[in-house]
């Protein structure tokens, strides 16, 4: 059925100084035949929104097109029926104020982008939430610090909480700590760490159930309805839950490696782990031969911050080694305690219990490099290099303790165990330095992997992605909590390297995030990053050919297989990132509102000069998180750029479907860009790999250049951070000189 689409042109901001309103409103009126075309002087303010409003409750429109300001502005304003149709034109950013006024370029801009505008609306359908039976239980796995606070915030909030701990008590490592980092002023004194009573208003909770010596042996399902299923003393359950919380802690750093150090070579040289056990049991004293220990040296970042071990600080470990010199002192003040060190990491008002403890007159603090470890007589002797004043020392002592660094309680990605399997060929155990036979590789280290946590039964693997430095969280900075994995959070040490307090916050923000999770997936809404979208793809499943491709590309592992191969879709799991209508090669999967017939129809829209005007019309595919915001910032700036460019925003790079080009070229468009997030080591693109599947994606446009005996110069790809924006307007100045200096593209006129 066709729609009645309502075009109202905006004015204000200085819109109708720069363009032909007259001449728009013919476009929408007379050649797109849209049957409602207003023009008002302030579209968002009350009498404007009014004026759409009474066109909606009157039925004179069921699609909205709104000619203004970006959509990435005014937004509450113009939400007005978040199931209807609609296209925000984005006459103001980028065109008023990226353009010269009156001019006749400008003016073509603007009807180029009024026209499609019209087209996404037509081609849109009305949205339907997904409407499904959800749980609003969560499930936090893992009991420590951070898994009880996680636990208490959710239930304190309203919900039902399934906590799941494998061990006898709650409390993990924290609960076999006397006295933890000091938290209170003045922060100069170790204080009781209070984890007794944090259990015991947990166990008490009337809305958390607490199941010891258990673990999760299956997860499968979605979010709002995940059934996952929990084994306790060979008895096996299942529970349906919303969300999930991860909190399983961390492992020591495996010391083993550090032979260059001492450790396996002499027992008195000892992990801070082993020296806390020791001091626990009395006075430090030499494992060799069980005298007492008079001098202590502790070598700081023994592992960490090292590309051949851990590359990243563990956050901790030198507040440990400051609280086990101050519980060596207070037992026996005379035992000399050095700390060899490249950087005391204290934040916050730690620093005032380092001073303490610093100050102390047998400790002794000395900046440099461990160049070697070895026995010396009934001592261990410690060559230090680069110290703060230039020379080489050695200093003896009865034990070594290394501060070792501490890796998460989560097993690596599916990847890291079948290779064959990561998507477009690259191996998760070359990311985690495994090679497929379990070796290292040169110059990485490979931690085996501990046991399961979740078990999925996802396509993807069993478990949550490696994000980086071997920690399962989000591919975005912006997001912390978030994994690869919709519905699922991580908090505390397995998110990050942090201490008990920092663990405790960190669970209160994961607790949050699944409440939110269950909440919009309750109302049919997408969670982050397109929150709030009621849109989801659907499968035209006659035509798929099991390629797995849609299977395979999801970065969300959105899409699982049955015995043939035919994708069966999780709408839940799913981020309406598009990479799998993007990967698709029969075009089998659409959203409502996002399509591959839409944006083909947007193409068509654009009216492309003859050869003989001399005036090239070039088409810019822009992902909507990073580029088209830069775009606009551009507009806001004033500053201009080529008017021969007509820009579609795509909602992930990683969407574009290749035909979309070969349509392009062959209408006689004279060039292409595409403009995505910046990938590799620092990756920030919202869908994780989106921007580097187009790019691997394109490889095959080279092919339908040579098809359609096209240069391959017409068509560019580009990857940009939103901090970048004041290059664009050179990077399309240029791409369009270049494809002046081509020359017209000879299927103009075809």
């Amino acid at each position: 059925m066709s729609k009645r689409v309502g075009v109202y042109i905006c004015s204000g901001c200085s819109i109708g100084e720069s363009l032909d309103l007259d001449r728009l409103a013919r476009v929408a009126h007379e050649e797109c035949k849209a049957p409602v075309c207003r023009v008002h002087p302030f579209l968002c303010g009350e009498e404007g929104l009014a004026t759409i409003r009474k066109d909606v409750a009157d039925q004179a429109v069921d699609a909205l097109v709104i000619a203004a300001c970006s959509p990435r502005m005014k937004t509450a304003a113009f939400t007005l029926d978040p199931r209807m149709p609609m296209d925000r034109v984005n006459l103001r950013e980028h065109v008023a104020w990226a353009h010269p006024p009156k001019d006749e370029d400008s003016q073509a801009l603007a009807e180029d982008y009024l026209r499609m505008g019209i087209v996404k609306a037509e081609k849109s359908e009305p949205l339907e939430p997904l409407a499904n039976g959800i749980s609003r239980t969560i499930l936090v796995v893992g009991g420590g610090v951070a898994g009880i606070h996680a636990a208490r915030a959710a239930a304190d909030a309203g919900y039902d909480v399934v906590l799941v701990e494998k061990e006898r008590e709650l409390g993990g490592r924290l609960a076999h700590v006397e006295l933890d980092f000091p938290t209170r002023a003045p922060y100069t004194e170790l204080e009781e760490t209070g984890l007794a009573a944090e259990i015991r208003k947990v166990g008490a909770h009337p809305k958390v159930q607490v199941r010891m010596l258990t673990r999760v042996v299956r997860t499968e399902g979605q979010p709002g309805a995940f059934a996952v299923t929990l084994e306790s003393q060979g008895k096996q359950g299942t529970v349906t839950v919303g969300s999930i919380v991860v909190a399983t802690g961390w492992r020591p750093y495996d010391p083993t490696r550090l032979g260059h150090l001492g450790y396996g070579k002499s027992p008195n040289v000892v992990t801070s782990d082993q020296f806390d056990a020791m001091i626990a049991a009395g006075a430090p004293v030499r494992p060799s031969d069980g005298k007492p220990a008079e001098s202590v040296l502790f070598i700081q970042c023994a592992g960490s911050r090292d590309q051949n071990h851990l590359p990243y600080c563990s956050a901790v470990c030198c507040m440990k080694t400051l609280e086990q010199a101050d519980r060596i002192h207070r037992r026996d003040a005379a035992t000399k305690v050095y700390i060899i060190y490249r950087d005391i990491v204290t934040p916050g008002q730690s620093e005032r219990y380092y001073a303490r403890v610093q100050n102390h007159p047998a400790t002794f603090l000395l900046k440099g490099d461990v160049a070697g470890v070895r026995n010396h007589g009934d001592k261990m002797a410690v060559e230090v290099k680069n110290t703060l004043l230039g020379e080489h020392v050695e200093v003896p002592a009865d034990v070594v303790v290394l501060a070792t660094g501490f890796v998460p309680n989560a097993p690596g990605p599916i990847e890291t165990r079948n290779p064959a399997d990561a998507p477009g060929g690259a191996s998760g155990a070359q990311a985690q330095g495994q090679t497929g036979n379990g070796e290292a590789v040169a110059g990485k280290p490979w931690e085996p992997e501990p046991e399961s946590i979740l078990n999925l039964t996802y396509r993807q693997g069993p478990e949550l992605p490696i994000c980086r430095d071997g920690f399962p969280g989000s591919n975005f900075i912006c997001f912390p909590y978030e994994t690869l994995r919709t519905g699922i959070y991580t908090a505390g040490a397995v998110h990050a390297p942090m201490d008990g307090l920092t663990a405790a916050e960190d669970a209160a923000g994961a607790a949050m995030k699944a409440v939110q999770c269950v909440e919009m997936i309750s109302r049919g809404q997408a969670v982050h990053p397109r929150a709030g979208d009621l849109s989801y793809p659907s499968f035209f499943l006659q035509r798929c050919t099991q390629c797995k491709r849609c299977t395979v590309e999801c970065p969300f592992g959105a899409i699982d297989e049955d015995e043939k191969g035919t994708p069966k879709f999780n709408p839940n799991r799913c981020r309406r990132c598009g990479v799998c209508m993007g990967a698709c090669p029969e075009r089998i999967i659409s959203f409502k509102n996002y399509s591959v017939d839409m944006i083909a129809g947007m193409i068509k829209a654009i009216e492309v000069p003859d050869e003989d005007e001399e005036k090239p019309r070039v088409l810019v595919f822009m992902c909507e998180n990073d580029a088209y915001p830069a775009l606009d910032m551009i507009g806001m700036k004033r500053r201009s750029y080529d008017p021969s460019v007509r820009v579609i925003p795509l909602r992930c790079l990683g969407s574009l479907n290749v035909v979309w080009i070969a349509d392009a070229l062959s209408r006689g468009i004279d060039g292409v860009m595409l403009i995505g997030c910046k990938y590799g080591e620092d990756y920030q693109c919202h869908f994780a790999k989106g921007s580097e599947i187009a790019s691997r994606r394109l490889e095959n446009v080279k092919e339908t250049l040579q098809r359609l005996q096209l240069e391959s110069e017409r068509v560019e790809v580009l990857q940009l951070s939103l901090d970048e924006y004041a290059q664009l307007p050179e990077t399309i100045d240029a791409f369009v000189d270049r494809v002046r200096e081509l020359g017209p593209n000879p299927y103009k006129g075809f």
